[in-house]
């Protein structure tokens, strides 16, 4: 399995980073390392003293694939679920200061919450979903899939021209505005049209 990420999907979190808007999707991989085992927390690293959080829609692929034509590309994901890109933030400026890679702040240890995955034709119209998350019952991001710059099926073409998408790959395709800071003792949970997908607690 390899985790396939989609940096600066959304305008209003590319403001709030003040970053550029980018000509083609920014993509970036987490090892297999990254997931955080089921029903365990999610563990500060000791080398940041930012880590932030980012919800995202998740998407799982469920057959292989290269070279991906948009119009296929719904056949190639029967699943969707919810889930969070932990990033160290003061590492990443760090990093993106020198030109160099962003992988020690976005693909360390645990930095990949994957939550429950359910089929898409439950979930209604994929390109117009509510997706949200709350930190210790407060919302700190809402989102919807409308906003994305580029949709599920574009990102599926754009990915399979580089990688070849396997079975059980997954996709993080994207964090709305509303990201910020961890601490000790924060519970996340995440929602889909108000359902819930994921409750995490951080240590």
């Amino acid at each position: 399995m390899k985790i396939i990420c989609v940096g600066r999907n959304y305008a209003e979190h590319i403001k709030e980073l003040d970053n550029q808007r980018p000509e083609q999707p920014v993509l970036f991989m987490k090892p297999d390392s990254a997931v955080i085992l089921k029903n365990n927390p999610f563990i500060i690293p000791t080398f940041s003293s930012d880590i932030h959080y980012e919800v995202e829609l998740l998407v799982k692929i469920a057959k292989i694939g290269k070279h991906i034509a948009r119009e296929f590309a719904s056949d190639y994901y029967n699943e969707i679920g919810l889930g969070i890109d932990f990033t160290a933030r003061d590492l990443q400026t760090q990093l993106k200061a020198k030109g160099l890679p962003w992988e020690r702040a976005k693909g360390f240890d645990g930095s990949a919450m994957i939550g429950q995955f359910v089929d898409k034709t439950t979930l209604g119209n994929l390109n117009a979903l509510d997706f949200s998350m709350q930190k210790n019952g407060s919302t700190v991001q809402q989102g919807n899939t409308s906003d994305m710059l580029w949709k599920i099926d574009e990102l599926i073409e754009y990915i399979s021209k580089y990688f070849t998408l396997k079975i059980g790959d997954i996709i993080f395709t994207g964090t709305p505005s509303g990201v910020g800071p961890v601490t000790h003792g924060d519970q996340l949970v995440g929602f889909i049209n108000n359902e819930e997908f994921f409750s995490l607690k951080v240590k």
